[in-house]
Formats: structure tokens, C-alpha cells, sequence
């Protein structure tokens, strides 16, 4: 029999750490319309931790612009380097130079959402009806099927799901001089949307509080940019209480926070990318919600908890309070995410 070449595809990812973990439904479902296909993300290098632990994805590729660059020179050189070698792409932003190396690339195949007028960059335009498809998943999922296909439900969308590299997390327990001698409650307080999707630091000091009271141990995630409320955490809990927490925040990259979260026993988090790494991990999660909502971008996990109080002004989507009092967020108090805290645990470590 002839060989037959793979169907290669081409996905232009998204630039935001939870919209990449959620992009592993659309790598998902175009595994199941080609089973045979090597599926390449053009992506930020941040990105490469988070793709590195997808069995769908055959390869990571630098996109080397930021957010507001356009540089197009390189953006077309790129474009020609990467001619006759994918039969298919597919754009995940809506913006218009998103669209531009793959059609300098000459993809035979070029499908995206309609966005930013870019009709002649793609020829698989897709105009987007949000009733239609309510969640992100279902946009990202409906990309990888015929135009006219029946909508997944969430129910028949593939769930993302990180693979761990355990030998990795050790030497990172090990560098930080963590132990897993004690349950351990992750917290993620911040959100680079905005303080708008920010719990307030005083309530998470009050849960943390709450739990090492009952003899576990805290460690609190994020970037260099989150080290600042860390340590606002920090100081307001009991100092009795305060050597089992554990600050990661600026101390990890994003692939040892990866493995390292994939060993707690429950995650406590804002609407941020941590929240979708922690459920693309199966870790019991509690997700806290103030201006956005979980009918778009829910955590796509088995043991979910979501904390929201649903005020007349929530969803704002609006990156700080328009009202300046956050009341989303500030009347939430600790001890109903605590509660959600014992729901969502396991038996084995479910407090009396």
C-alpha cells in the first residue's frame, strides 16, 4: 500500500495561560476527526510547559511577538519558513494578526471565527454566534468540525487533562524544601485580568488560617507579580500558624508549578489560568468567581466547587469594580469557601 502523510494541522494559540489548557478540547476533538493527524501549536514560549504536557500536541512552535506587536516583517518570514508544510490551520484568536502567518505560510486550509475582518487571510470563515456556542470550549471544539455540525454539549467535550512528570515535581519539592508529610492546600490569589477577579487577601489569610488549624500545611502559587499579596497572606494569619505556609509565588516557573499542584490535596483559586491548570490536573478544586462567571469558562473538572455570590452588578467582565466596592468579592466570606473546601475533598482527607 502507498504511504499516506499525516494530516498535518496548524493551531495559532491563544495568549492566555487558562485559554491554552482549555484549547486541549479543540486538540482533543481533532484527534477524533483525524486520529492520524501531528497537531503543531504556534504559541508564546511561555506556553511550552503547558503544551509539553499534551499527548495531542506533537510539537511546540515560538511565536516570538508580544501582545501588541505586529512586526510585520517577521511575522511574513515566518509565514514563508513554514510553506508546504501543514495542510490545515486553524486561528484561535480573533485578532487580524493572528491570522497572518498562516496565510503567508500558504495553508491550503485556513479556518478561524470571523474576528477582526479577516476574510482573504482565512477561507474557512466561521461567523460566531454566541447563543449558539455560550461556552469557550464549544468555540474552540466547533472549530474542528464542518461548518454545519451539531454543538458539543460540555457533556461530550473532552475534559483537558495535563500529564505530570513526577521525578520533575521531586526536584522541585526537594530545591523549595517542601514535604508531603501533612495535607497540603494550594492557594492562587491572583489573576493577571485584573483585581476585579481578585478574592481579597484578608479572606484567603482567614481560610488559610481555618485549614492549618486542622493540621495541614499552605502553599500559595503565582508569578513574581502575586509575591506581593503572598507575603499580605502571610502576615496576617496566627505567626503560630505560619510555618507551614509555603510561598511559591516568583519561586517557581510555570512547569514546576505545574508537577508541584498536581501533589496537593485541594486547590483554592481566582478565575485565572491556575484554576484550569488545577481542574486539567483533577485536583479537587474550589473556584472563586466575582466579575466574570463560570457560564463561560467553568473549570472543567470532576470535583468543582464554585463560590459566587451572583449580585445584581456581577458579571461586569470589567478588569476593576466600575462601582469601586468589589462587593462580588468582599462579601464572599471565608468561611463559605471553606465549606466548599470540605465538599470537594476525598474522604481520606475530609476533616471530621
Amino acid at each position: 500500500m502507498p504511504n499516506v502523510s499525516p494530516h498535518r494541522i496548524l493551531v495559532v494559540g491563544p495568549s492566555w495561560v487558562g485559554d491554552m489548557v482549555m484549547a486541549q478540547t479543540l486538540f482533543s476533538a481533532l484527534k477524533v476527526q483525524h486520529p492520524d493527524c501531528l497537531i503543531d501549536v504556534l504559541a508564546p514560549d511561555w506556553s511550552r510547559p503547558i503544551l509539553e504536557r499534551m499527548p495531542e500536541v506533537n510539537a511546540a512552535l515560538s511565536l516570538p511577538f508580544g501582545h501588541g506587536d505586529l512586526r510585520l516583517g517577521e511575522r511574513r518570514q515566518q509565514g514563508r519558513a513554514l510553506q508546504g508544510q501543514y495542510d490545515q490551520s486553524i486561528v484561535l484568536p480573533n485578532s487580524l494578526k493572528s491570522a497572518l502567518i498562516p496565510f503567508w505560510a500558504k495553508i491550503p486550509q485556513r479556518t478561524g471565527w470571523r474576528g477582526e475582518m479577516r476574510y482573504g487571510l482565512l477561507n474557512d470563515v466561521r461567523p460566531l454566534d454566541k447563543q449558539r456556542y455560550p461556552l469557550m470550549v464549544q468555540r474552540f471544539v466547533a472549530l474542528a468540525l464542518a461548518r454545519d455540525a451539531q454543538v458539543p454539549s460540555l457533556e461530550q467535550i473532552s475534559a483537558p487533562h495535563l500529564l505530570v512528570d513526577m521525578s520533575k515535581a521531586e526536584t522541585a519539592r526537594s530545591r523549595l524544601g517542601l514535604s508531603l508529610n501533612l495535607p497540603v492546600m494550594a492557594l492562587c490569589p491572583g489573576a493577571e485580568f485584573g483585581p476585579s477577579k481578585r478574592w481579597p487577601d484578608e479572606h484567603y489569610a482567614e481560610l488559610a488560617a481555618m485549614q492549618l488549624k486542622e493540621g495541614w500545611q499552605v502553599w500559595i502559587f503565582g508569578s513574581a507579580k502575586d509575591r506581593e499579596v503572598a507575603d499580605a497572606i502571610c502576615a496576617q494569619v496566627p505567626v503560630a500558624l505560619r510555618s507551614r505556609i509555603h510561598i511559591l509565588a516568583g519561586d517557581t516557573s510555570l512547569a514546576e508549578a505545574v508537577d508541584l499542584m498536581a501533589q496537593v490535596n485541594v486547590v483554592v483559586s481566582n478565575d485565572s489560568g491556575l484554576m484550569h491548570i488545577a481542574a486539567a490536573l483533577g485536583r479537587p478544586l474550589v473556584a472563586v468567581y466575582g466579575s466574570t462567571s463560570p457560564s463561560f469558562t467553568p473549570p472543567l473538572g470532576e470535583q468543582v466547587e464554585i463560590c459566587r455570590l451572583g449580585l445584581e452588578c456581577s458579571p461586569c467582565f470589567e478588569r476593576e469594580c466600575p462601582l469601586q466596592h468589589l462587593n462580588c468579592l468582599r462579601q464572599l466570606p471565608a468561611s463559605t469557601v471553606f465549606a466548599a473546601v470540605q465538599r470537594v475533598l476525598p474522604q481520606t482527607v475530609r476533616l471530621d
